[in-house]
């Protein structure tokens, strides 16, 4: 009650701050985006300046006359000109502050009144600089992109409103370099004609036309590779047949997947980004596996249907997921998607202490995504279960058949279930379903049962008995009570648990079962807090609390990578490797489950004195490339075996080079040397400051046709310190006929 309480008086409290800022992240849009035409032309310099004409056609849907138009656009922008309906039209600039951290540019343009429903086109000249490359926004002549979320296109409607930002087809054409991104592609020239937001992507890849997929995978990509070409592709295409199947005939728009570097997980209108590592693994990681299956649920919600409306995040992120989810069940069996379940539920929980009510969350939160992708997946398969598969297909479908949707139709939909949907969507999580222990009564065995939360539940309690049968028995607990739970059975009873489907959000898990494992909702964390304490008895805990978690979880790779790395510290190696090769035979790791588990067999290889093995491990590791800490294990593990390497003339040039310009200090020459737009804070941390500098390559590891991974130890010292000494990792590309420095992926230096 007291967190309730709090909670509205906040609420009241935004609500105030928010109309007297009236910056409209709760108000009733005034234009609505009918279609975006944009135009980009890349710098062919070292400029860092992109060149765009947006040419974008609004509809005034606010039900009276307008007659000022507000555009938002990143603060790099620089806008020369703008042109409503082809009359150039004054216009003035203002900060928009999002948080403390960052502020979006308002462009206000003054226009002749346009009547409700009126069209209008507005036609705005901008360039904008990208200083240094991140995810969201990269300029190189290697390879650039440009994601919604850098806000480098004009748009009326933050991106931050709680009714969500502008979705609406666009074309769109990059010169300057080959791009790729969402729609049918001819000449250059995209032409997405679901809703979407702008956006592309540049590179050299190689393509692979799958039949319904073009996967562009890394150049060179091996044999191995190929196999996750086929993979991804089959994927994708499995995904959106089966949700065909929940939501109706699949949307007509061309796949593609696309390697990068930065940014993987974004997807937009049947185009979606993985990581470049992928292609170097042994199979199809979970990550990967739940972004193309989400990838391919938003084709229907967001894309061929508009989704808008307060809360429109919890069909755009969490029926996606809802859905993707299933579909990995249906694929890969309800263990595996049990393990995505879990996982989502243990980063809800992270954030379930301090979230708001799904409905009025927006990305301005730091919490949203937790929110209303988690806490929404459980909610739409807790109204599943309750109204059967059908029912739940038939009603989404028919309310979407109108090209949109939104949480006000869905309420209607399912106004059977308003009792549970409407705490679901308005309220914070405020319910931890408790379970006690088992005890012989009249006959029976009883549990007591408490609810926290203020709605009331129906769920299932499971029984395990001394002899391993499993007894199911439902129970309802009222609003803020206490209850009882029966199972109808003499036979001694060691566990118990309630909800075992975890249907319901919950502020604690832990308590669900007794006796209690772990005190932690998340048995990781409850694992990972032993073993990080590296010491003998707790490596030994965290062996005997991983076993009996395992017990119940034997699909959970993280948790099984953290007890063969336990029994490899007390020295148990054969236990060890069963554990690390059963992480490799999941049907659906985690990268990081797969770099650990190659760690380990290396570890196990070399101290059996078998070396070729162990390097053949280790660099496997390496090549997954998806922890620092398991890269870093690898990469010593490798030199402790002293591999010698063939070292590429060129790249010893190249260091060379770059050793003498940091000694010196030379700023222009370092730079130079570097890929524009990368390492910059690097370059500039070594200016001035370097009296030493020397590089010694001791391995190099070939990514791709185009880029090195370059393993160095390094002797260096800055001023007034110490000479320091340690091992760096950097990352060339090939740029023309030679080397740039792109990045500096390890740097262990002291």
């Amino acid at each position: 009650m007291k967190r309730s309480l709090i909670l509205a008086i906040f609420l009241m409290t935004l609500a105030v701050c928010l109309r007297a800022q009236d910056t409209g992240r709760t108000a009733l849009p005034t234009w609505q985006v009918q279609k975006y035409d944009i135009e980009v032309t890349l710098p062919q310099d070292n400029s860092r300046v992109i060149a765009s004409r947006a040419v974008i056609g609004l509809k005034n849907v606010s039900g009276r006359p307008a007659s000022t138009l507000t555009l938002r656009i990143a603060p790099a922008a620089e806008i020369s000109a703008i042109k409503i309906n082809d009359s150039t039209a004054d216009f003035s600039k203002s900060e928009e502050k999002i948080n403390a951290a960052a502020s979006l540019q308002r462009v206000v343009t003054r226009l002749v009144s346009v009547p409700a429903d009126g069209v209008i086109s507005a036609v705005v000249d901008y360039k904008i600089t990208v200083k240094d490359n991140a995810a969201l926004g990269t300029i190189s002549p290697n390879g650039s992109q440009l994601l919604p979320l850098s806000y480098w296109y004009p748009t009326p409607n933050s991106w931050f409103f709680t009714r969500g930002g502008d979705t609406a087809p666009f074309r769109l054409k990059v010169n300057g370099q080959t791009a790729l991104s969402a729609g049918a592609e001819a000449s250059g020239v995209f032409d997405q004609k679901l809703n979407g937001q702008p956006f592309f992507v540049t590179g050299n890849w190689d393509v692979t036309n799958q039949p319904g997929v073009a996967v562009y995978a890394p150049k060179g990509t091996n044999a191995e590779g190929q196999k996750r070409i086929q993979e991804l592709a089959a994927l994708f295409l499995d995904a959106r047949t089966f949700i065909a199947g929940v939501l109706g005939k699949a949307p007509e728009v061309p796949l593609r997947i696309v390697s990068v570097r930065r940014g993987a997980g974004f997807s937009n209108g049947g185009t979606v980004l993985v990581d470049e590592a992928l292609f170097r693994r042994p199979k199809v990681d979970s990550l990967t596996a739940m972004n193309v299956a989400e990838a391919a649920a938003k084709l229907w919600l967001g894309n061929a249907v508009a989704v808008n409306g307060e809360g429109y995040g919890i069909i755009t992120e969490g029926l996606s997921r809802y859905l993707a989810t299933e579909f990995i069940e249906s694929k890969f069996g309800k263990d595996v998607a049990d393990i995505e379940r879990l996982r989502q539920r243990n980063a809800y929980t992270a954030v379930s202490k301090r979230d708001a009510p799904m409905t009025i969350v927006s990305p301005i939160d730091d919490f949203y995504y937790p929110v209303v992708a988690n806490k929404g997946a459980m909610m739409w398969r807790l109204l599943a279960k309750r109204v059967g598969a059908s029912e739940f297909s038939t009603a989404i479908k028919g309310r979407a058949e109108d090209g949109n949707l939104n949480i006000a139709e869905l309420r209607t939909a399912f106004a059977s279930q308003k009792g549970i949907l409407d705490p679901l969507f308005d309220q914070i999580t405020e319910t931890n379903l408790i379970i006690g222990l088992p005890r012989i009564d009249s006959g029976d065995t009883k549990v007591a049962l408490r609810n926290t939360g203020q709605n009331d539940v129906t769920v299932n309690l499971a029984a395990t008995t001394a002899s391993g049968q499993k007894i199911i028995s439902p129970a309802t607990i009222a609003a803020a009570s206490y209850g009882e739970g029966v199972f109808k059975t003499t036979e001694k009873v060691v566990r118990v648990e309630i909800d075992p489907e975890k249907l319901y959000p919950q502020t604690d898990y832990a308590d669900d079962v007794k006796p209690q494992d772990t005190a932690d909702s998340d048995p990781l964390l409850a694992v990972k807090r032993s073993f990080d304490r590296q010491s003998a008895p707790e490596f030994a805990n965290a062996e005997t609390l991983a076993k009996t978690l395992i017990r119940d979880l034997p699909r959970f790779d993280d948790l099984r990578i953290l007890l063969a790395r336990s029994q490899l510290a007390l020295g148990k190696n054969q236990d060890a490797e069963r554990e690390f090769k059963a992480v490799l035979d999941e049907k659906l790791p985690t990268a990081r489950s797969l770099a650990w588990a190659y760690v380990g067999l290396a570890e196990i290889a070399a101290k059996a004195n078998q070396n070729e093995a162990a390097i053949k491990w280790a660099e496997a590791a390496i090549a997954t490339d998806a922890e620092y800490g398991a890269s870093f294990a690898a990469r010593n593990l490798r030199s402790r075996l002293e591999v010698a390497g063939t070292i590429d003339p060129t790249v010893r040039a190249f260091f060379a080079d770059f050793d003498k310009a940091a000694a010196a200090n030379r700023k222009a020459d370092m730079e130079a040397l570097a890929m524009p737009g990368e390492v910059t804070r690097f370059v500039s941390g070594l200016t001035g400051s370097t009296e030493q500098w020397q590089t010694q390559i001791r391995h190099i590891d070939r990514i791709d046709a185009n880029t090195v991974l370059v393993e160095a130890n390094m002797s260096i010292k800055l001023l007034n310190k110490e000479i320091e000494t340690g091992v760096a990792v950097y990352r060339l590309t090939r740029a023309g006929n030679g080397w740039k420095l792109n990045s500096v992926d390890m740097f262990e230096v002291r």
